[in-house]
């Protein structure tokens, strides 16, 4: 496979060129600031580290996807996951999760200008592949989409094709600021583990429910939550 077969211009099903997904991870010492009241500060970054692995394995198992890159400085995170098939690229800005998407994309753009790409969150271990090709699949219909989170106030999913900038505006509330920014809102049923982030003991609960995967099942495991 060639690199741009594999970071953003390879076929996919149909023989149509495939996604490169942007995966953006802090470093897992800050990483899932929220689950610490559930899990505390000792396992939180080894579950952020589970939640990341389990949704790069999930990506790169999803046949529309060409490749999958990580933009973290996080040197144990790059190590683990690296393995697993994912291209790591360094956070030069170091400004966020918006300026890292940003340098991912730049990264891909560089290789391989019109790439299909999706910004993915790294906190969804429940995620299946056939249930992200559906979202990709739906995607491939506009400039840029979304799919919002299982509480239908942020964003799990943002893709771009034919070239269109990115235009990220993740955190919080990114619903309204990526519909507000010409995105369609992707609604689909059944896509349940594509939604499904986890902050909080309450999300890590309701993805144990939906079946994580093996990395996030055995580190939480010995999780209080």
């Amino acid at each position: 496979m060639t690199e741009t077969e594999r970071y953003g211009g390879g076929g996919g099903p149909g023989n149509v060129p495939g996604w490169t997904l942007l995966v953006p991870l802090k470093p897992l010492a800050r990483a899932k600031s929220r689950l610490a009241a559930a899990a505390g500060d000792r396992l939180r970054p080894r579950l952020a580290l589970a939640f990341a692995q389990d949704t790069v394995a999930a990506a790169v198992a999803c046949p529309a996807v060409s490749g999958v890159v990580v933009v973290t400085d996080d040197p144990r995170a790059g190590a683990e996951l690296a393995p697993l098939g994912a291209r790591i690229v360094p956070d030069v800005p170091g400004a966020g999760l918006n300026a890292a998407l940003e340098h991912g994309e730049a990264a891909v753009r560089a290789r391989c200008p019109d790439a299909a790409l999706a910004a993915l969150n790294a906190d969804l271990p429940a995620l299946r592949p056939d249930e992200l090709t559906r979202v990709l699949a739906a995607a491939r219909e506009h400039p840029r989409a979304f799919l919002a989170d299982a509480a239908g106030v942020g964003t799990t999913v943002l893709t771009a094709v034919g070239g269109t900038a990115l235009a990220p505006a993740f955190g919080g509330p990114s619903r309204v600021r990526h519909l507000r920014s010409g995105a369609v809102e992707i609604v689909l049923p059944g896509v349940e583990s594509v939604r499904r982030d986890v902050d909080t003991g309450a999300d890590l609960a309701a993805a144990l429910v939906l079946g994580v995967g093996p990395h996030t099942l055995r580190t939480s495991a010995v999780s209080p939550a």
